[in-house]
């Protein structure tokens, strides 16, 4: 399936700003096999001074903007054409849960796709007991790692509403869980800290979500606005399997990957310093549209 893709991020200081520097990570992914980037533009405004992109250790383009002094505004867009490609049907090849750590022990590599990196706690996702005890609960039973990220999905959309006004972008995921409320990111986060706690190496993956779905299946939560799921790791056979736990489904044609980490911390759209006082205001908008072949 391709698509046409437009995030703009929009920004309104209480004063001018004295210096900005950001780190922009809206371009989509380019995953083999999965997911090809046609074209993909940044427009940044006011113009920066200075400029420059890289990859970083995740894989994940950035753009590196200095904006120049005294801007009262700021202004981030980006456009694309990117083709997704539906996942294969085949067999569940991932491990019983009772096996992973086996199978991380096994991996000798600290290639940025190992699952080492994504197993401990990081700086956006502590562990909570009360989590790890529903995780637990919710994947009892479940005869593979596969099953277990899916139980444990289903789990947390059936508990947990989608909330706009219940949680912040700061708020935590045990402050998400006791609310038994948030946003896409929210579901996400739970469920990463969950599936560590059940030894499950887990990251977050932000990215788009169709804005019109198909004839016949009803609109996912979260199509207006960048969206988030989840990957995990089952093993060396089964690799990555990625799950959205806002939709209780699993993560396919329908979701276009931009960033992939361990918590949203390592990949958030526009990350850096501003020097400058008095309020802020942010906005975003997001346009996905299918393309005919």
């Amino acid at each position: 399936m391709l698509y046409d893709i437009r995030l703009a991020i929009e920004f309104a200081y209480g004063s001018p700003a004295a210096s900005g520097r950001h780190q922009l990570r809206m371009r989509p992914l380019d995953i083999p096999g999965a997911q090809r980037v046609l074209a993909a533009a940044l427009s940044v405004s006011p113009e920066p001074v200075e400029a420059h992109r890289f990859a970083d250790f995740f894989g994940n383009a950035v753009d590196e903007v200095a904006l120049p002094r005294g801007h009262a505004a700021a202004r981030f867009e980006m456009r694309a054409r990117v083709e997704r490609l539906a996942p294969a049907p085949g067999p569940d090849r991932s491990v019983p849960a009772d096996r992973i750590a086996a199978e991380i022990a096994a991996l000798r590599s600290l290639a940025p796709d190992a699952p080492h990196h994504f197993l401990a706690p990081s700086p956006r996702l502590a562990p909570d007991p009360g989590i790890a005890a529903f995780a637990r609960r919710a994947a009892a039973g479940a005869p593979s790692v596969a099953a277990a990220v899916a139980a444990l999905g289903l789990a947390l959309h059936r508990t947990m509403r989608f909330d706009a006004e219940a949680t912040t972008v700061d708020s935590t995921p045990a402050a998400a869980f006791r609310v038994r409320a948030g946003v896409c990111q929210d579901f996400a986060q739970v469920m990463i800290v969950g599936l560590r706690a059940l030894g499950i190496p887990a990251g977050y993956v932000s990215g788009f979500l169709r804005t019109l779905p198909p004839p016949g299946r009803p609109r996912l939560e979260g199509a207006d606005a960048m969206h988030a799921w989840v990957r995990a790791w089952g093993g060396r056979e089964a690799g990555w399997i990625s799950y959205d736990p806002t939709n209780a489904c699993a993560a396919g044609e329908d979701h276009i990957v931009a960033a992939v980490g361990r918590d949203y911390g390592d990949i958030a759209p526009v990350r850096g310093i501003l020097r400058g006082s008095g309020r802020q205001m942010s906005r975003q908008a997001v346009d996905v549209v299918a393309v005919a072949d």
